[in-house]
């Protein structure tokens, strides 16, 4: 007999309007335990000073995490290509492929 194919399948997401509007980061910091992916997005919240710890001296970037997002690690190829894509099309509407090293001072209006 022959099994009817599969239907297409369409993801509808909502969000509640809080979570729609996002969040602001200035960088995100990314680790990983044995079945999860961690992604920590963080802003800065006072400007870098010069500290000394155990004897060193060194610049300290105060920042507070403003999301943590645990992902599967089947779905970071997916969003590591989904990243590329966009990436690519924002080098082309921007027309500039280099990373700015002066990230903006607050977040766009």
């Amino acid at each position: 007999m022959n099994q009817p194919s599969p239907l297409p399948r369409r993801l509808s997401v909502s969000a509640t309007p809080d979570v729609e509007a996002g969040v602001y980061a200035d960088f995100v910091s990314v680790w990983h335990q044995p079945h999860l992916f961690v992604l920590d997005f963080s802003v800065h919240t006072n400007p870098p000073q010069v500290v000394e710890v155990e004897g060193q001296r060194v610049v300290n970037v105060p920042a507070r995490m403003v999301a943590r997002v645990r992902i599967r690690p089947e779905q970071i190829w997916e969003i590591m290509k989904a990243l590329e894509q966009q990436l690519s099309r924002w080098e082309k509407e921007q027309g500039r492929t280099q990373r700015q090293e002066d990230p903006p001072a607050a977040p766009p209006s």
